[in-house]
C-alpha cells in the first residue's frame, strides 16, 4: 500500500528583540527565539514542515513600527511564494500593534501562508484562532501603550528635577556623568547674546561668527536660524524645559537673566523694525549699486572690534552658500566708496564730461549755460568733505547707476540725467532771486 504524499510546507522563522541591549553576546535572545522555533518545526516534520535558509532577524528594533528590514524581506519572500508558513516565539515578536498586525494577516491570507506562534498555539485559518490572535495582540497593544506612558511620566519627574534626559546638548555644555557642565564654546554664547544686544540682526551676526570661524560643536557653519535657536534656548539661564514649562535646571547658566531679558526686548520688536534701524545706524553711500563678479549685489554690514566700528560689503552669493562661493566674497567700505567718490569728483573737473551734462540739463532748462553748469559742478569737488553723509548719500544716489567689481578694479557706470539734475540744483537762479 502506497503511503500518501504529504505537501512540504516552507517555514520561515522570524526573530526580534526591542533593545540593542545584549545583541553584542555569542548567544542572545534572537538565538534563543531561533532555536526554540526550528525545534517547533522540526517537531512538525511528519506534517511536511522544512526549515527556510533565510534568517529574517530585526536585533533593537521596535514592534510598534512595520519599517524593518528583516520584516520587510519576509513579506518579499510571502509576496514572491516562497514562504509557506511564519513561524515565531511569541506574536508580539511580530508586532505589537493591532493595526499593524490585521496589515499582516492580510498579506498572509492572500498569499495562503499560515502564523504560527510556538508559545501561543492558534491557527488564523480558523474564526478561533483568529479570536484568540486579536486578544493577544489587544493586550500586546495596551502593554506597549502603559509602557509608553510610564516611560513618559518618568522623563516628565525627571525634567521637573531638572535632570538633563539625553539628546544633543546645546553648543557651550557636554554631558558629563548625565549632566550639562559648561565647556569652553561657552564664551562664545555669551559673545552671542552680548553682540545681538548690540546689534540686533541675526543676519549680520551670523555673517560675523562665519568670519570668525566661530562654528557649533560638529564644526557646521552658524546661521541665522540656529542663533535664534539659541537665543531663545532656556539652557542657557539654568533651566530644563518639558513641553513648554520651565523648571530649575541641576546645571550652571551660561547667561545671567539680565542679559537674557534684554535680548528678549530686542526679539519682541518687529523683525522689519529691526533690520530697518540696522541698516540706518550703518552709513552706506552704495548700497543697492554694488554688484560683484558674479552679478550678485552687494550689501553693507559691519562689526565691532575694541569699540572701533569696522564696515564692510559683503556679497549676497556668500550670505547664502558661505564663505569661498564668490571670488570676491567682501570689500572694505571705506576703501570702495573713496575710490566711487574720487572718480565722481574727477568727474566734475573733465570738461568733456561737463559739456554733455549741460548739453542734457539744456534739455530740461534752457536757460542753463555751459559756464553755469561747469561752475556747479566743480563747486562740489571743494565742498565735498563739508556736506553731511545723508547728503552725501543722496548725491551719490543721484549721479551712479552701478559699481562692478571686477577682478583688476571696478566699473562705475553714472547717471547723465542725474549730472544734469545736479547741475540745475546747484546753478543759481536768477529768476528766484529776484
Amino acid at each position: 500500500m502506497n503511503k500518501p504524499v504529504v505537501r512540504k510546507l516552507r517555514c520561515a522563522v522570524y526573530t526580534r528583540k526591542s533593545s540593542e541591549e545584549g545583541l553584542e553576546q555569542e548567544f542572545n535572545s534572537l538565538h534563543a527565539q531561533r532555536e526554540a522555533c526550528e525545534s517547533y518545526i522540526a517537531s512538525q516534520r511528519s506534517e511536511g514542515w522544512v526549515l527556510v535558509r533565510d534568517q529574517y532577524d530585526d536585533g533593537g528594533i521596535s514592534g510598534g513600527t512595520l519599517e524593518r528590514p528583516g520584516l520587510k524581506r519576509l513579506l518579499a519572500d510571502i509576496e514572491d511564494g516562497l514562504v509557506d508558513v511564519v513561524v515565531v516565539y511569541k506574536i508580539d515578536r511580530l508586532s505589537r500593534s493591532l493595526m499593524d498586525f490585521s496589515k499582516l494577516v492580510e498579506v498572509f491570507d492572500r498569499n495562503g501562508v499560515t502564523f504560527v506562534s510556538v508559545t501561543q498555539s492558534f491557527n488564523t485559518t480558523t474564526s478561533m484562532g483568529r479570536l484568540t490572535l486579536n486578544i493577544l495582540l489587544s493586550f500586546a497593544q495596551f502593554e506597549r501603550e502603559v509602557t509608553a506612558e510610564r516611560i513618559r511620566d518618568k522623563f516628565r519627574a525627571s525634567r521637573m528635577k531638572g535632570m538633563w534626559m539625553g539628546g544633543c546638548p546645546p553648543l557651550g555644555y557636554e554631558v558629563k556623568n548625565r549632566k550639562l557642565v559648561e565647556t569652553a564654546d561657552a564664551d562664545h554664547v555669551r559673545s552671542v547674546f552680548a553682540r545681538f544686544i548690540e546689534i540686533g540682526s541675526g543676519t549680520l551676526l551670523a555673517h560675523e561668527l562665519a568670519e570668525r570661524g566661530v562654528t557649533t560643536a560638529r564644526g557646521h557653519r552658524i546661521d541665522k536660524k540656529f542663533i535664534y535657536r539659541m537665543l531663545n534656548n532656556r539652557v542657557y539661564i539654568g533651566e530644563a524645559v518639558h513641553k513648554g514649562t520651565s523648571y530649575p535646571g541641576e546645571h550652571a547658566a551660561i547667561i545671567d537673566i539680565e542679559a537674557w531679558d534684554r535680548v528678549h526686548a530686542i526679539l519682541t520688536e518687529s523683525p522689519r523694525k529691526r533690520a530697518a534701524r540696522t541698516r540706518a545706524d550703518t552709513p552706506a553711500l552704495l548700497r543697492g549699486l554694488l554688484y560683484g563678479p558674479d552679478g550678485a549685489a552687494f550689501s553693507p554690514t559691519h562689526t565691532r572690534k575694541g569699540g572701533r566700528l569696522y564696515r564692510y560689503y559683503v556679497s549676497q552669493t556668500v550670505l547664502k552658500h558661505g564663505a569661498g562661493s564668490c571670488p570676491v566674497g567682501r570689500v572694505p567700505a571705506g576703501e570702495i566708496e573713496a575710490a566711487v567718490i574720487d572718480q565722481l569728483r574727477a568727474v566734475f573737473r573733465q570738461p568733456e564730461i561737463v559739456a554733455g551734462t549741460w548739453k542734457a540739463a539744456r534739455e530740461k532748462d534752457a536757460g542753463i549755460n555751459e559756464a553755469e553748469a561747469y561752475t556747479a559742478l566743480s563747486r562740489l569737488d571743494p565742498l565735498w568733505d563739508e556736506l553731511f553723509p545723508a547728503e552725501q548719500a543722496l548725491i551719490v544716489a543721484l549721479l551712479v547707476e552701478r559699481v562692478d567689481i571686477i577682478a583688476d578694479g571696478m566699473n562705475v557706470r553714472l547717471r547723465t540725467d542725474g549730472l544734469a539734475a545736479l547741475a540745475r540744483e546747484m546753478t543759481p537762479n536768477e529768476g528766484a532771486a529776484a
